[in-house]
């Protein structure tokens, strides 16, 4: 199946097409440009989200009145008004009929195989601004009906009370802020986890810190767990730290679709999460992924029961990249009449 309008194939994007597949369905693009293995699928792209909300903004406006809204109270009763109005909507037929068809295509001949949908909303992952875990994630989905609602349930986030609070506190227009859903393979993760590519805790260009723990990575997002932390130079591959944590539950596929919690077991609980072989395969993908884009990266990764390590998204650090950059100010030999000057016309 080609890419369409509405449905865009991880091989036929890159960072370049943010505006239409967001910032994780541009990433995942790019990734397989660098020959990086990641888990095949496709993206519907903003064209049906734009379609979609013009419909809704015939009824009532939408995008002007969240530009509208000053408090959290305002925000809050906005947002569950919009969410249940796009919970409720029906998708254009045409983009109904295109994810069915792609994902007829991702599954093959089972077409209960399990799939994660996750929101990539066109500003996101940018060097200036972070929308990370803003918009909604579905994951373990099952079957194309519940596929075409999870897309909703992505479009709907965009207006959460966290991301519309998010882009009013910056001051960002509506106009143009649209969302895409990546819709990919699941992993059956072993084991899965975080690795920035510079550390997150001094900012040290010359380590790679990675923090995994046991089944899949949303117990680790979530901060439900204490993940294993492990630091490994660049240049030597020595590993100079390593902290294995007690990690006392995993979140791991349900029956019937979506994820559930389970204790860890005994043996497992103090047990490193990831091998040195893979630690340091990880570690090598992390450079290589850093040369490609030029810039240190923030990146999610899964190993999966078979040990393939695969790669679900990359984006730029932005905690310490910020930092680097000049300051405003001109240095002075003493740093207090900086403050000194700021506020001596608010006595």
């Amino acid at each position: 199946m080609r890419s369409t309008a509405n449905i865009s194939w991880f091989a036929d994007i890159s960072l370049a097409d943010r505006a239409t597949v967001g910032g994780k369905g541009g990433s995942l693009g790019e990734l397989i440009r660098a020959n990086i293995a990641v888990p095949p699928g496709f993206v519907v792209t903003t064209h049906g989200f734009e379609r979609f909300l013009a419909a809704l903004e015939k009824e009532n406006s939408i995008r002007s009145r969240v530009e509208e809204l000053h408090d959290l109270k305002e925000i809050s009763a906005f947002s569950e008004q919009v969410r249940t109005r796009f919970e409720r909507a029906p998708l254009p037929e045409d983009v109904s009929a295109d994810i069915v068809a792609a994902h007829a295509e991702l599954c093959g001949p089972n077409l209960d195989s399990p799939l994660a949908v996750r929101s990539s909303a066109t500003a996101e992952d940018s060097e200036d601004a972070s929308f990370a875990g803003l918009q909604e994630t579905c994951l373990w989905v099952k079957g194309a009906e519940a596929v075409l609602k999870s897309v909703l349930t992505c479009w709907a986030s965009l207006y959460s009370v966290a991301s519309i609070s998010y882009r009013r506190e910056r001051g960002m227009p509506e106009e143009g802020v649209a969302i895409a859903v990546v819709v990919q393979k699941m992993v059956d993760a072993r084991s899965a986890g975080v690795m920035f590519t510079r550390s997150p805790l001094t900012g040290d260009n010359s380590v790679i810190t990675v923090e995994a723990t046991w089944g899949l990575g949303s117990a680790l997002v979530s901060g439900e767990v204490t993940p294993d932390r492990f630091v490994i130079g660049k240049i030597t591959g020595e590993i100079s730290v390593r902290e294995i944590s007690d990690k006392l539950i995993q979140h791991v596929p349900a029956e019937g679709g979506g994820i559930r919690q389970i204790d860890t077991p005994e043996q497992l609980r103090r047990a490193p999460s990831i091998s040195d072989r893979e630690l340091k395969a990880l570690a090598e993908i992390g450079r290589k992924i850093e040369r490609h884009y030029g810039r240190p990266q923030d990146i999610e990764w899964a190993i999966d029961r078979s040990g393939e390590i695969l790669l679900l998204q990359s984006r730029p650090e932005t905690a310490w990249s910020g930092k680097d950059r000049p300051p405003v100010a001109k240095p002075v030999e003493n740093p207090l009449l900086h403050v000194m000057n700021i506020f001596g016309g608010r006595r």
